[in-house]
């Protein structure tokens, strides 16, 4: 009843949402007599670079802007349409016919499923729901299969704990919200990619480099924000299903519901079910662990023109189970049988935001966000045993001025974040509680659409670690229409939860040597990128070219080099940084086939062990091919895509005897995947195959035969640790009629 309370309690306090002037509706086929929404259809305002496009379903949101009332709608095969919205629009519906005929303004092909959004000063890379249909996108570690600049590896052969790279750092180093709400860190840091189911997304945004300071201190590397499905935008209801040889079944559904002109509501839900039964390297180990996992969200919107505010609750229920086949689930023994790995997750959450544009010419905001979460953790890994609990309270208070409505913006706030946790370890209990209240202001200029320049700064008094002063500066520049120059710099700070952020580590013999004197890691970042959009007869050629480096000041080391019979944390002693440079280059070939290729290099060496190495289990390049045919009349989609990763170095195992020891590097190894899809009008089916080729590690665990013994290690991980799945799903879906 605790939980309960708390969220009617944080209902009932209407908190955040930053105000916002933003223009909703839907795009379909004139001749459709179902209104069948037009995925990918994109929408500028005329005249500037500030567009979306819709997503999956045809819906859509912009916000307004000041210079022009007109929107510009194309998609590829119809005619071009110029809209004159009233300022008292809230919501539009809009058919487009199909026809060759142009006019004046007109944006060529199929609309990209990802994008860098051209307007914004950050390096900011969009992905649609329509580039998540492209592979089996079940959550949000699976979502970025297609995307070049964020790599996704198990952290270990046995509990099927996930992390994401970017900028060749550590998932911990990207700050990953869901609405601009931490999300996935602490207790949830190993797992948490696995509790955002990916038909609930409607996009997630990747920000490079340090972010806005409005979000906190934390991004390093960069930001990872998801925005789920609302009420008002959202398909009436929408079903989908998806099942692999590999076991694995889900059911993800969601339904919404506008009870008035103002009121929305939404219910999402989540169901699935793993029964590993592949064990391809015969070393008696599941490939993958059994999951049963319950999700379910229930939000709320209340709208008006000047107006909205969002509340909702989220339940999570999560058992896991790892480990040799002869471990029997339901066990708390699990040593007897056989080594067995069980991890039972429960986490509640629930929101609130509200927020109001006000001021004569509408060109003041303020909004307040709310969340709290309570995350529990019970796991036994082998004869070790892992429990812990997290509550969290986050709180952000903004306020937005744009006087005269002139080239100057400014943005102010006061944040708040807690967390309490508790830990224990076999006999070893530790806990922590973080208090940090913190305030920011950000100063935006604008010379039309030439140039932009961001400024911020923030300032966090953190209770354990003292003062923390955050600069950042962004700064775009449009050379001229076809490029566009970017530059950002900025330090971030990251306190780390070492024991949950590493508890796959207990799936080995090594000893985890945790001190009490770790410093706050601390590393500035800086970046340059340039966009440039080339028209190639009646098509256009999408380049991107950046460079980042990370350098830290401060930071926790992960050192499995000393001893293998050991992981030792400690605080950095000289040097540790990031260079990464990435190119890419899109475009779509045809009408309906689109296809992009990108390239990165990693260069990513600290000090382990008092000498300068690289980081271990990163690739130092990254190749990726993807190719996506979409037919004429939208009836099939062919979708293909061939990742290439570099080689890269292993911590040595020379001090185990010679049946346990493996190379001291991995060789470049590629992954292909492939999907088609059938589409009707109100459902459509798919079937595909991940890693196609059947690439694995091989033997990635470490004395599989002798789990209990001196030198079990299952977390030397570099690549695929199953074979070739085979896949099929469903989706349904009935859009919304709307006058």
């Amino acid at each position: 009843m605790k939980k309960y309370f708390l969220a009617i309690g944080i209902i009932l306090v209407p908190l955040l949402l930053a105000g916002q002037n933003n223009l909703e509706g839907k795009i379909f086929d004139a001749d459709d007599a179902d209104e069948l929404g037009l995925a990918g259809a994109n929408l500028v305002w005329a005249g500037t670079t500030t567009g979306t496009s819709a997503n999956v379903a045809g819906y859509f949101k912009i916000k307004r802007i000041k210079q022009t009332d007109k929107l510009v709608v194309s998609f590829v095969g119809y005619k071009t349409d110029t809209l004159t919205i009233k300022p008292e629009d809230v919501y539009i519906k809009h058919s487009l016919t199909q026809g060759k005929e142009m006019s004046e303004i007109v944006i060529l092909g199929r609309s990209s499923g990802t994008y860098i959004n051209r307007a914004d000063p950050i390096m900011t890379v969009n992905i649609t729901g329509a580039e998540l249909c492209k592979a089996a996108c079940c959550n949000l570690s699976e979502s970025f299969e297609t995307n070049a600049s964020v790599d996704v590896n198990y952290t270990d052969a046995a509990t099927g704990a996930k992390q994401i790279q970017l900028l060749g750092l550590a998932g911990s180093y990207t700050q990953i919200l869901t609405e601009n709400i931490p999300a996935v860190y602490g207790l949830n840091t190993a797992y948490g990619l696995n509790y955002i189911p990916g038909p609930w997304m409607e996009s997630i945004q990747i920000s490079k480099g340090t972010s806005s300071v409005r979000n906190g201190y934390e991004s390093m590397a960069g930001q990872i924000n998801v925005e789920y499905k609302k009420p008002g935008t959202s398909e009436k209801f929408y079903m989908n299903g998806f099942i692999s040889d590999a076991g694995r079944q889900e059911v993800n559904t969601n339904a919404s519901v506008l009870l008035s002109d103002r009121w929305s509501t939404m219910i999402l839900a989540h169901a699935e079910l793993q029964n590993s039964t592949g064990d391809h390297n015969k070393d008696g180990f599941r490939d993958e662990p059994d999951i049963k996992q319950y999700n379910f969200f229930n939000r709320w919107d209340y709208m008006t023109r000047n107006f909205t505010f969002r509340t909702g609750i989220k339940y999570l229920k999560e058992d896991r189970i790892g480990g040799q086949f002869g471990y029997q689930p339901e066990n708390q023994d699990t040593w007897t049988n056989g080594f067995g790995i069980e991890i039972k997750a429960e986490r509640f959450e629930g929101f609130s935001k509200v927020g109001s544009v006000f001021g004569e010419y509408q060109n003041m905001s303020i909004g307040w966000i709310q969340n709290v979460a309570l995350h529990s953790q019970n796991s036994y890994f082998g004869a070790r045993m892992y429990n812990g609990t997290q509550k969290t309270y986050y709180s952000n208070l903004l306020y937005q001025w744009n006087p005269g409505l002139s080239k100057h913006s400014i943005d102010a706030g006061i944040s708040y974040k807690y967390d309490l946790y508790d830990e224990q370890l076999d006999a070893l209990t530790l806990g922590r509680n973080e208090s940090v209240p913190g305030l920011f202001a950000q100063y935006t200029y604008t010379d039309s659409a030439k140039l932009t320049v961001v400024a911020g700064i923030r300032a966090d008094f953190h209770n354990l670690y003292g003062t923390l002063i955050t600069p950042r500066v962004h700064m775009r520049y449009v050379i001229n229409p076809a490029l566009t120059l970017r530059f950002s710099a900025g330090k971030g700070y990251r306190a780390g939860n070492v024991l949950a952020e590493n508890a796959f580590l207990l799936a080995s013999s090594r000893k985890m040597l945790i001190p009490n004197n770790l410093d706050i890691e601390e590393a500035w970042n800086t970046g340059v990128s340039l966009t440039a959009n080339l028209p190639v007869g009646s098509k256009v050629l999408k380049l991107s070219g950046e460079a980042y480096r990370t350098n830290f000041i401060s930071q926790i080391i992960t050192d499995m080099d000393a001893d293998v019979n050991e992981v030792q944390f400690y605080n950095l002693i000289g040097k540790s940084y990031s260079n990464v440079l990435q190119i890419e280059a899109s475009s779509q070939i045809t009408d309906g086939f689109d296809l992009l290729a990108a390239f990165r290099w990693n260069n990513v060496q600290m000090t382990i062990d008092g000498v300068v190495r690289e980081k271990p289990l990163t690739s130092r390049y990254k190749g990726l091919l993807t190719a996506s045919w979409l037919t004429r009349l939208r009836k099939w989609q062919f979708d293909y895509t061939l990742q290439l990763n570099g080689p890269g170095r292993i911590p040595s195992t020379e001090a185990n005897p010679e049946p346990y020891r493996r190379n001291n590097t991995f060789n470049a190894y590629s992954i292909m995947n492939v999907q088609v899809t059938r589409n009707f009008k109100k459902w459509n089916v798919y079937i595909g195959s991940e890693n196609l080729t059947n690439f694995m590690q091989h033997n990635p665990v470490i004395a599989a035969d002798n789990p209990f013994g001196d030198y079990f290690d299952s977390s030397l991980i570099w690549g695929p640790v199953h074979g070739r799945k085979i896949y099929a799903g469903f989706r349904i879906f009935f859009n919304r009629d709307m006058i």
